[in-house]
């Protein structure tokens, strides 16, 4: 299987653990509270799958990239948290990072 797609999954798990986990207040909902426990469970299991046919480096940066992107993005849309355009700039400048670190590691 491409360990792109499994560490896809893996991000959307730890994004979706990571917005129920604001949803839990504080683990004290249920359906929430489960929803972190499978979500971070998964997305763990999953992220040591791709890092057997991946180089660590790779994997972690392209797992806080995008996990940070989602997590801002779906506090936004679900929470109303606010993105201003200092944030904008942080997440391309965290972008851009990771897609330097991705190039050095294929160059290695």
């Amino acid at each position: 299987m491409n360990p792109f797609l499994i560490l896809a999954v893996a991000i959307g798990a730890e994004i979706t653990a990571t917005l129920a986990l604001k949803a839990a207040d504080g683990l004290t909902r249920p359906g929430p509270t489960v929803m972190v426990a499978l979500g971070y469970g998964t997305a763990l299991w999953l992220m040591s799958s791709s890092m057997d046919m991946l180089p660590i480096g790779i994997v972690y940066a392209i797992w806080a990239g995008v996990g940070m992107v989602g997590a801002a993005l779906g506090g936004a849309i679900l929470f109303g948290e606010p993105v201003t355009p200092l944030m904008i700039l942080g997440i391309g400048v965290i972008a851009v990072g990771v897609g330097i670190l991705a190039a050095a590691q294929a160059h290695a």
